[in-house]
């Protein structure tokens, strides 16, 4: 949901990346319904998804979950504000045979998801690292130069909307 605070990373993170991949890699921010994701997922041949988490864990937490894998999931979250899921259009695109040869979710854990309220600073931050540890996982960086060349030596300030994805299309 565009304005419900830590909801907001995966938007924040495709927009950190969007200028800085090159032009066969997809930068997409989607709204979360399971269908487009489907959609999404079976055009690529590799993706890394961002989604905000409730598992407990510390705000800003990142997990990241190779859903390519056999069996392997992301935890479904009871706060998803999209029907079904990321978890629930994985376990369908694999279901369906249509699942990314690569696959792979951040999910960052927020705590704040109230209407109207903005990213909080422990997302923020965890928002930053993901979006160099996958310019690192697209080989676009090594990891000590990635974290001041996504931001042009600077932080970025964005302010975040929803879920997203970042998928590396295979040449022509």
């Amino acid at each position: 949901n565009p304005d419900r605070g830590d909801d907001g990373v995966g938007r924040l993170v495709a927009r950190l990346l969007r200028d800085r991949v090159p032009a066969d890699v997809h930068v997409a921010e989607h709204g979360g319904d399971a269908a487009g994701l489907i959609s999404l997922l079976q055009d690529a041949d590799c993706v890394f998804l961002v989604d905000a988490a409730v598992s407990g864990t510390p705000p800003g937490t990142i997990h990241r979950v190779d859903c390519a894998a056999a069996g392997t999931l992301p935890p479904a979250s009871g706060m998803s504000s999209h029907g079904l899921g990321v978890a629930e259009a994985i376990a369908l695109a694999r279901a369906l045979g249509c699942l990314p040869r690569g696959c792979v979710v951040y999910a960052v854990e927020g705590t704040c998801f109230a209407p109207g309220s903005e990213v909080t600073r422990s997302v923020l931050d965890a928002a930053h690292k993901v979006a160099v540890r996958i310019a690192e996982e697209l080989g676009l960086l090594r990891p000590s130069t990635a974290a001041s060349r996504l931001s042009g030596g600077r932080q970025c300030h964005v302010r975040p909307q929803a879920e997203s994805e970042a998928i590396p299309r295979a040449k022509a």
